[in-house]
């Protein structure tokens, strides 16, 4: 018995450290909703900012190329990371006029996958998840 603990401690820890990354990747991955051959630019204000885990998500109110208004939502990393990335409540207000580059939604929802944010006064902002797999994910 005291043989083989210690072997099947090591060998069940094993397990559940193999299984941590492929679950993360997985729940993560860029390429299961968002198209990498469909990038864009959305401008217009905010209208709306969902703190929530696992991403955040911007809405705003995007004027398309026939000057329809259209309504969008923004994937962006976690709160968290947004906030040390200078992201704050007070820099995603509602009203605030930003440019959105990223990735539209496979199904061509008005749903995209933010890479940077840009702000009137010129701060550029990375928006992302890093590793999910997303186009030049630095």
């Amino acid at each position: 018995m005291k043989n083989t603990l210690p072997i099947l401690t090591m060998t069940l820890a094993g397990a559940l450290i193999a299984a941590l990354p492929q679950s993360t990747a997985a729940h993560h991955a860029f390429g299961a909703e968002f198209d990498p051959n469909r990038p864009l630019v959305l401008r217009g204000p905010i209208t709306k900012v969902e703190w929530v885990n696992p991403h955040s998500w911007i809405h705003l109110k995007h004027t398309n190329e026939e000057g329809v208004e259209e309504d969008w939502m923004v994937e962006g990393g976690t709160p968290n990371t947004l906030l040390r990335r200078g992201l704050t409540r007070n820099t995603l207000k509602p009203g605030t006029m930003i440019v959105v580059d990223g990735y539209q939604a496979k199904d061509r929802s008005n749903r995209a996958n933010g890479r940077d944010v840009t702000f009137e006064d010129g701060r550029k902002i990375f928006m992302g998840s890093s590793g999910t797999g997303a186009p030049y994910d630095p």
